[in-house]
């Protein structure tokens, strides 16, 4: 079998945060600066034409990972998914920064096996040995997307900021949850943990549904990966860039589709 990778028809599951489609994948806390030994959060999470208006359909919770300031992994409670949309609450009990993650990964695959057209769908973990060794006109495309939000409880921390290593990463320069209207904020893209230059992010302030467009920013990451913002004015914002590679081996080629999605909330001055 020599399997050829190639650009598939994308699904909602993992690329919709892409800026150049008219749904967009995101997640959207109560708050992002909160104290009290008690606090807690509600969060929502879904995809829609206009931002943080859930009109389109829920996004699933089952990749949900929340990393507490310590860098333990914190648990969701009363989580739901609805009709538009899923909503969870969390306890915030640790002083700092917890960061909230939407992690899909996948593989889709179509084949041919005795001239009958066969698909597949599954992890990247359970593409070995998933077709069969006599298939033909094998077409795979390797998917990867995190949509983010960041809350911080107390004073600002990094512990749960540090990149993992994988796919389409942010790794604040300006804290993520100290931002303020009319100042720049500097942050990094990572590609498998390294910097990922002269990629196009975007920047959209939210309440789209209330304006005629949606008077978008863009920028383009430097060679180290690095991009700033100046918010023109407080609100929420989703934050979004997407990137292909691939490479080619002796008997396979290889392309993956990476995107990367955050909510920042922007203080007024």
């Amino acid at each position: 079998m020599k399997p050829v990778f190639v650009r598939a028809a994308l699904c909602a599951a993992f690329l919709l945060p892409v800026a150049a489609q008219a749904h967009k994948m995101w997640m959207l806390p109560s708050a992002t600066v909160i104290s009290g030994d008690e606090a807690w959060v509600t969060v929502d999470a879904a995809v829609s034409n206009d931002l943080y208006y859930p009109d389109h359909f829920p996004a699933k919770l089952d990749q949900l990972v929340i990393t507490a300031p310590d860098g333990s992994t914190a648990k969701p409670e009363n989580a739901s998914t609805g009709k538009y949309r899923s909503t969870f609450d969390l306890a915030v009990p640790q002083k700092g920064t917890y960061r909230l993650a939407l992690v899909n990964q996948g593989m889709f695959a179509s084949y041919e096996v005795d001239g009958q057209k066969k698909r597949w769908r599954g992890s990247p973990a359970e593409f070995k040995g998933a077709i069969p060794a006599g298939a033909k006109n094998v077409e795979v495309s390797e998917m990867a997307s995190r949509v983010e939000t960041f809350v911080t409880q107390g004073s600002p921390s990094d512990g749960a900021l540090k990149p993992t290593g994988k796919g389409l990463e942010l790794v604040p320069v300006t804290q993520p949850n100290d931002l303020m209207a009319g100042e720049k904020a500097t942050f990094q893209l990572l590609l498998d943990g390294k910097p990922a230059p002269d990629l196009k992010v975007v920047a959209i302030n939210g309440a789209t549904r209330y304006r005629n467009a949606q008077d978008e920013m863009d920028t383009t990451t430097d060679k180290d990966g690095k991009f700033s913002f100046t918010w023109p004015a407080a609100g929420m914002y989703w934050v979004n860039a997407s990137t292909e590679d691939g490479h080619t081996a002796a008997k396979e080629a290889k392309r993956r589709r990476l995107a990367y999605t955050a909510t920042l909330e922007v203080l007024p001055q």
